[in-house]
């Protein structure tokens, strides 16, 4: 039990001064980004918007799951099939919040790589989907205003924090897990041994397992570290780290009932062959074992890393015991709301700024939003009326 624990603070000191670098970048970004700009970048079609839509996509702080209500709301803003592909592919690989992380455990030359990875991956899958997905609809102009941004400190700690770390932090905690568990149990270069998990079977094996699963992208790196350090190729580890964060069967879904089955073919198909293609071509540049020893470094004490890992820790405390709280007071009755309709929300962090302005008035003790519907429902005393819908206009939305 000792060693599990020295364990899971060794990975702790590891990710979390990457970690809160990448929070705090995505938190800038979300406040100095002007809302609608990237809709309007990548309006459009051809190689420029696909190119764009990548190159957008790369830094952005998005899983799989949440970047789906992002990527259908810039196409109904006018964003073309294949940008909207090709911003479909390329976010969830990687992002600012995860870029770090990766070179403190997997180094350099690995990150950079799967970043070009992600950009061309992206980029192709973007120009097959405009040669075989339907005719481009035209732009269709938004029906709101887009939501307001508060440009201050606040709003980007509030951002970073709640969104962006508060949308992976059970993730986070679980790779960390894994991660030390790998490190306790499986002895270092162990799966070197194993025929099965070198090559193109050991490619093969993970893909199956990847694609259907979801994984965060920057969870997953502490889990592709730890099974590095037991002797699988980076190559291998590419594949988990590409496929992984970009597919599970929430997303095909999704992608099957919007953009049909044409693009679900696309999709899967690029990630698919150019996965393996890219854990091909890395694995014989730089080959198992060139960096494996992910935690050793951190044996002197490091102050800076130790006040990111505590920090960080308080922060998935505070999130996890956040969350449960809400579930808890979501088993309260709902009370009647028949009729409220939010208009204005495109995304799933709209949706989070309605619920959490909603559930601050008095006597709401819970609120929860559709993102499709507009629904709105309200648990504990329902508010007066021009109260409730003044709370959501400053909010930077409508209620009907």
């Amino acid at each position: 039990m000792d060693n599990f624990l020295q364990s899971v603070w060794s990975v702790m000191l590891s990710l979390s001064p990457s970690l809160l670098i990448g929070v705090a970048v995505a938190g800038l970004l979300h406040i100095l980004v002007p809302p609608g700009l990237i809709g309007r970048v990548l309006s459009g079609g051809g190689l420029r918007g696909v190119l764009t839509a990548a190159a957008v996509g790369v830094p952005m702080p998005l899983c799989s799951c949440g970047v789906i209500p992002t990527a259908l709301s810039l196409r109904k803003e006018g964003a073309s099939e294949g940008a909207t592909v090709s911003f479909l592919i390329s976010t969830p690989q990687t992002g600012v919040d995860s870029i770090l992380v990766t070179s403190t455990f997997l180094g350099w030359p690995f990150t950079f790589f799967k970043l070009g990875a992600a950009f061309l991956t992206g980029t192709v899958g973007g120009l097959l989907a405009d040669r075989f997905g339907k005719k481009n609809l035209p732009a269709q102009p938004a029906d709101h205003a887009p939501a307001k941004v508060k440009r201050t400190p606040g709003e980007a700690l509030r951002y970073g924090v709640l969104e962006i770390l508060g949308s992976i932090d059970y993730w986070i905690i679980l790779g960390v897990i894994i991660s030390a568990l790998l490190t306790v149990f499986v002895p270092p270069g162990y799966l070197a041994s194993l025929p099965w998990v070198q090559g193109l079977p050991g490619m093969l094996l993970v893909l199956a397992i990847s694609v259907p699963l979801y994984v965060c992208t920057t969870g997953s790196v502490p889990i592709a570290a730890g099974l590095v350090a037991a002797g699988m190729p980076l190559g291998t580890a590419l594949v988990f780290l590409m496929a992984g964060p970009a597919t599970n069967v929430a997303t095909i879904g999704a992608i099957y009932r919007t953009l049909g089955g044409r693009i679900l073919a696309v999709y899967l198909g690029v990630i698919t062959v150019f996965s393996m293609a890219f854990g091909l071509f890395f694995g014989s540049l730089l080959p198992a074992g060139g960096h494996v020893d992910h935690h050793a470094h951190h044996a002197a004490v490091d102050p800076l890393a130790t006040g990111a890992a505590i920090l960080v820790s308080v922060l998935l405390v505070g999130l996890v015991s956040r969350r449960l709280w809400r579930l808890f007071r979501a088993r309260r009755p709902v009370i009647a709301t028949e009729g409220l309709k939010v208009t204005g929300m495109t995304c799933n962090n709209c949706v989070a700024h309605v619920e959490e302005a909603v559930s601050k008035i008095d006597g709401v003790t819970g609120a929860r939003a559709d993102l499709a519907s507009g629904a709105l429902e309200i648990r504990g005393r329902l508010p007066e009326r021009e109260t409730l819908r003044r709370v959501v206009q400053e909010a930077g939305y409508g209620l009907e």
